[in-house]
């Protein structure tokens, strides 16, 4: 049985594979919990004030770098969700994050070995119609229903915790009003969850004491192990094919990694 997916790529991901994880291959990993669609937090206060994410200007992008292949993602116009935004005290602050995997087209850069340089950028129709199955974004008998391929569509970042730089965003003054901060909370691609953190920039916008928007952008990567997620290579009839390890360690050795670190950058209103 497939499992379905609430989060690429974050998302995600990328190179990327799905397994059902009743393989011998992927039940050597301890696997990420099974979960289904992430809820929303609550406010933590009345004085939490609710953002919607401008998903036409958002962006996903991740870089899988591997000694003989770059492989680049970028997902644009692909995020929504809310924020739960605590000016006074931001740990307080939440939100529920949506990555839509049907905007990510991927590109590659190749090399004869570790010692030459990488080739010219390209789009490979036949890597990102792998990735969809890999992904499971399409559905095939007896492997994955288009009800689970509409719900691997998306991966989830549910925000529970921030530590910034500035706890209360009041106490700074100017226009615009920037803040560090360590965003935690968990992860759901696939059918399954895992706790997640990473940083970011954030940047308030005032007209005058009123918060008028608020800018988000990673400053380091949100690293997905696609195998802890049964993210596992499939074939064109969606049948799983072997766990990402084998992958690497055969076919596809000094191609791909384990790893998509994903960086995103959007902006809430």
């Amino acid at each position: 049985m497939t499992r379905a997916l609430g989060f690429s790529v974050p998302v995600l991901a990328l190179v990327l594979a799905t397994a059902c994880g009743k393989k011998e291959d992927a039940a050597k990993v301890e696997l990420a919990p099974t979960s289904s669609a992430l809820e929303a937090p609550k406010a933590a206060s009345a004085k939490s004030q609710k953002l919607s994410v401008d998903t036409a200007t958002s962006s996903v992008k991740f870089l899988m770098d591997s000694p003989l292949e770059k492989i680049d993602g970028d997902a644009p116009a692909s995020i929504s969700g809310d924020l739960m935004v605590e000016l006074e005290d931001l740990a307080k602050s939440s939100g529920l994050l949506k990555i839509d995997l049907e905007k990510l087209t991927l590109y590659q850069q190749r090399r004869g070995d570790e010692n030459g340089a990488y080739g010219e950028r390209i789009k490979n129709e036949k890597q990102n119609q792998h990735a969809r199955d890999w992904l499971q974004l399409v559905p095939h008998d007896g492997e994955v229903t288009a009800e689970q391929a509409a719900q691997n569509r998306f991966v989830e970042f549910r925000i529970d915790k921030l530590e910034p730089s500035t706890p209360n965003v009041l106490t700074a003054t100017g226009a615009e009003r920037k803040v560090t901060a360590t965003v935690s909370g968990v992860v759901r691609l696939h059918g399954r969850q895992a706790p997640k953190s990473a940083k970011v920039e954030l940047t308030f916008r005032f007209a005058g004491d009123k918060l008028e928007s608020l800018s988000v952008k990673s400053l380091e990567p949100l690293a997905l192990e696609l195998e802890k997620f049964e993210v596992h290579p499939r074939d064109g009839a969606g049948k799983f094919v072997k766990s990402i390890t084998e992958t690497i360690a055969t076919n596809l050795k000094g191609k791909i990694r384990n790893e998509a670190p994903i960086l995103v950058e959007f902006s809430a209103k």
